[in-house]
């Protein structure tokens, strides 16, 4: 039962950490870093992103423009088809074949200057958003040094807490400890509760009768939200 008075003694001194904790995580100047930080982690990979698209629109519109060339080479060969006609050539099959290559001309110059077009907008998107990143660099540095300051400023009453807690520390078992600190290290706060009515204080699940016979030794854990429960006797 003493290891158990000095666990409870240690998370009543807990509490005013924990709330200072969360009081520094829910601060203005946390939030506006938190914010410009995961804007910065984000543009990288998005700059990364737009280079990689960029460059796959330009080889894809230097490949189509090719293509132009090509076809644009064929329809240069028609132009001697008076010769050809007079030498007994099919008109037909050259009107046709000539059609063809004009519509195949009109697609790929339309195929390109889509490509084109998306390139610019590429390039006007990476430009923008590395524009945003250099302000935002700025504003990350500004944003950490008040984050830094707010901190600082509660520093030492974070440390008397600790070196308190360290204190009280020494009276608790090892393992009871090292169970208690992973449970706060998992955000389970308070890690230990009294037993009400036969259930958990916290979530409201009934403890089985089971459970109830090891609560007379000791402690347990609570099989819903895995909070250690204690009878108050």
């Amino acid at each position: 039962m003493s290891d158990l008075t000095a666990i409870l003694r240690y998370q009543e001194t807990d509490k005013k950490l924990f709330a200072l904790e969360r009081e520094l995580a829910s601060c203005d100047e946390r939030k506006e870093y938190v914010k410009v930080k995961k804007f910065l982690e984000g543009a990288a990979e998005k700059l990364d992103s737009l280079e990689a698209k960029a460059r796959a629109l330009k080889e894809k519109a230097a490949a189509v423009e090719e293509g132009c060339t090509a076809v644009e080479k064929d329809l240069a060969d028609f132009a001697g088809i008076d010769e050809l006609i007079a030498g007994g050539g099919d008109v037909s099959y050259y009107k046709k074949a000539a059609l063809k290559q004009l519509d195949t001309l009109r697609k790929t110059k339309s195929e390109l200057a889509a490509l084109v077009k998306s390139v610019k907008d590429t390039d006007a998107e990476y430009k923008e958003l590395k524009k945003q990143v250099l302000a935002m660099q700025k504003k990350y540095a500004e944003a950490s040094e008040k984050y830094k300051a707010v901190k600082a400023s509660r520093d030492d009453e974070k440390k008397a807490l600790e070196k308190e807690l360290a204190g009280i520390a020494k009276d608790i078992p090892e393992g009871a400890m090292a169970k208690y600190l992973t449970k706060r290290k998992e955000k389970v706060f308070p890690v230990v509760f009294p037993l009400k009515d036969g259930r958990c204080p916290f979530c409201g699940m009934e403890v089985p009768l089971a459970a109830m016979s090891k609560l007379k030794e000791g402690v347990i854990e609570c099989e819903s939200c895995r909070r250690i429960l204690y009878l108050d006797k």
